[in-house]
């Protein structure tokens, strides 16, 4: 026999989206910013990568406080690009999707610039 939910006095239950889900969320969102390359891993990611485990979410620390999220993201953007337009948009961006997608208030998302990648032909005059 199936219970319906009462809208009046609904059961009492909760949802908890993983930190992550939510980062993965943040990180697909960040990678279609035009100017961005990839997330950066720092240390750890580099050694996830060597082992071949695969992290969707490298580079991308969520904390989450009831209702309330931190993201922290390390990012590789394209030569050439303004790093302020792009990391203002990578901000904008992940905070709109991770609160249309969740449901949860995003109070900050920090963008750290870790690298740059530069085109072939730059690489070769260096």
């Amino acid at each position: 026999m199936s219970q319906e939910l009462n809208r009046e006095n609904p059961v009492d239950s909760s949802l908890k989206i993983s930190n992550d889900v939510i980062a993965i969320i943040a990180g697909i969102a960040a990678g279609k910013v035009e100017g961005v390359v990839e997330m950066s891993a720092g240390i750890t990611g580099g050694i996830t990568d060597m082992l071949g485990m695969k992290n969707l979410s490298k580079g991308i620390k969520v904390e989450v406080n009831n209702d309330e999220v931190t993201i922290d993201l390390a990012i590789t953007v394209e030569y050439g690009v303004k790093l302020s337009e792009v990391g203002k948009k990578v901000q904008i961006d992940v905070k709109d999707t991770v609160e249309n997608m969740t449901g949860l208030n995003v109070s900050a998302v920090n963008v750290n610039i870790q690298d740059v990648s530069f085109p072939k032909e730059v690489k070769d005059k260096m």
